[in-house]
């Protein structure tokens, strides 16, 4: 199973893995990235995602909110919180200090002692964050947060930020990999008329990202061991479950 861009949508998460039967003795879950900015809940996120690490070895991979968060916070230029900022770090902020902790507008003032506070009382979290792999592997599938580089001789060295942050050189153009490579980071909005999970027309790419955190769904991708898909989802802010929907 492959989640990605929870985005702190704690409850769409918990309902989605309800709705799938996830049993992680048995299951296989694959986290695509991207467990803050913008949700409500991202500490709820990452605390959960962190223990089903720990406890259930699930694999958990880097997005670029993540690596947003972290570089804002534990490098602290003012090229990474400008960049934050523009991305929902007040959301992630008030998720760890409180929703009324700016009051109004979130001044710089503020903001420093909102990271000050995650730095001093969070330190795990960071650390979390920051230890994230890159990319999943398997025989039929590459899992990543953004996608691959058709430009590098071998993906596998291509610069830390095309698995976070490559676009459209990657879901243009066929990959000419063996492996279709599974992938988040752009909601699927922009690549078919729909919140449901794309299938890449060359059969190469899978697009999960459902834009949870834009008021869409998340998406969940079940691969069983005959290597069938099926789709999942849940709306934003649903509180009942759908049907998951077989896709050939």
């Amino acid at each position: 199973m492959a989640i990605s861009d929870i985005h702190g949508c704690l409850d769409e998460f918990n309902l989605l893995l309800t709705k799938v039967n996830y049993d992680p003795s048995n299951d296989k879950l694959v986290l695509l990235g991207d467990y803050v900015d913008r949700g409500p809940s991202s500490r709820g996120v990452v605390e959960q995602v962190q223990a089903f690490k720990e406890i259930w070895n699930v694999t958990v991979l880097r997005g670029n909110h993540d690596q947003m968060m972290y570089d804002a916070i534990v490098k602290d230029t003012e090229t990474f919180n400008a960049r934050w900022i523009r991305n929902g770090a007040r959301q992630t902020l008030e998720s760890y200090c409180g929703a009324d902790f700016f009051g109004g507008d979130m001044t710089r003032e503020r903001y420093d002692e909102a990271k000050a506070h995650i730095k001093k009382h969070y330190q795990q979290h960071l650390e979390f964050l920051g230890s994230l792999e890159l990319y999943h592997e398997t025989n039929e599938h590459i899992f990543v947060h953004a996608g691959i580089n058709p430009e590098h001789d071998d993906w596998r060295n291509q610069p830390q930020d095309d698995f976070i942050w490559i676009r459209e050189p990657f879901f243009e153009r066929r990959t000419g990999l063996r492996q279709q490579v599974v992938f988040g980071h752009t909601p699927v909005v922009y690549l078919h008329e729909s919140a449901d999970i794309w299938f890449s027309p060359a059969g190469d790419k899978i697009g999960i990202d459902g834009g949870c955190a834009f008021g869409k769904q998340l998406n969940c991708l079940e691969i069983d061991e005959q290597g069938t898909y099926k789709t999942h989802s849940v709306r934003r802010g649903e509180d009942s479950m759908m049907d998951g929907n077989a896709t050939a």
